[in-house]
């Protein structure tokens, strides 16, 4: 048995297995689900094939097919691919990926990457842990990991997931700017193992010789530090518009309003101005990886 990209694990024993449920609170995400579904049980009973003979051809669970047939089970690309050729859908099964794609991942985080891909600047202060657009696959599966309450492990597979598709990012085209200051302790705490933290530290001197992305370090020994009240982030996007966010304002909640706004961008550029430069941050970060 195996676990995909989607958190969904599959086997050859056709068992029920953990996939990523719909959320009910999610009416936008589970009404596409629940029509997806539908399709794939007119194309089956269209074949004149049975549940349980579906199951079979696909690989799954009769029980699966139900789930998913209902509207309650998100399903992976994989198997839409291998619904189009069992029921003979000529592609139109296929072509619901797309639709699948808008809302396999949680609301509000589809709601943020939605955002992140019409900006054209980022800039962000990440205080506890590394800022989830730079985290490694694994890192960020440690720390989803060690939330408490305790996720599922297929809603820590979900969330991984989601946060690795958020990286696209840093591939766009034309490409944001994209600025961020890591404050010197999550570098150096070793959030899910030694190899783990190398790996990060190493994932973060790659993106850094992107150009157009800037990695800054607050230093522990900084005697003056704008960025006390937590995390912060602002993007702004092509027409002019800016939302932002604070930990230690406005109740962390986003923001637009351009008073508003003013507070969170003169606290993201004392951070810059105090913080060590790209320069100086990536020799420190050399360093800290020197270390281990």
């Amino acid at each position: 048995m195996s676990v995909v990209g989607d958190g969904t694990e599959r086997g050859d024993a056709g068992v029920d297995e953990p996939g990523w449920e719909v959320d009910p609170d999610d009416e936008p995400g589970a009404a596409v689900v629940a029509a997806v579904g539908r399709q794939i049980k007119a194309w089956r009973e269209a074949a004149g094939m049975r549940a349980a003979e579906f199951g079979t051809a696909m690989g799954y669970s009769e029980d699966l097919i139900y789930k998913v047939e209902g509207g309650r089970r998100i399903p992976r690309p994989e198997f839409m691919d291998g619904a189009d050729g069992v029921l003979g859908a000529a592609g139109k099964l296929a072509a619901m990926k797309a639709d699948i794609a808008e809302v396999r991942y949680p609301k509000k985080i589809r709601e943020l990457a939605k955002m992140e891909a019409a900006a054209v600047e980022l800039s962000a202060y990440g205080s506890h842990n590394i800022h989830g657009l730079l985290q490694t696959e694994e890192y960020a599966r440690a720390l989803f990991g060690m939330r408490r309450p305790a996720y599922s492990q297929d809603e820590v597979e979900r969330l991984v997931a989601a946060r690795v598709a958020r990286q696209s990012i840093f591939s766009r085209s034309p490409a944001p700017e994209l600025s961020f200051v890591q404050e010197e302790v999550s570098l150096r705490r070793h959030l899910g193992g030694r190899m783990v933290w190398r790996r990060q530290l190493e994932r973060l001197l790659e993106v850094g010789e992107l150009r157009h992305v800037e990695i800054q370090v607050m230093p522990t020994s900084r005697d003056e530090h704008a960025g006390m009240g937590g995390e912060m982030q602002v993007l702004k996007f092509k027409d002019g518009s800016a939302v932002g966010r604070s930990q230690g304002d406005f109740g962390s909640r986003p923001v637009s309003d351009p008073k508003q706004l003013r507070i969170i961008e003169l606290q993201c550029g004392l951070i810059r101005a105090q913080a060590l430069n790209p320069r100086e941050s990536r020799a420190f970060i050399e360093q800290v990886l020197g270390e281990t």
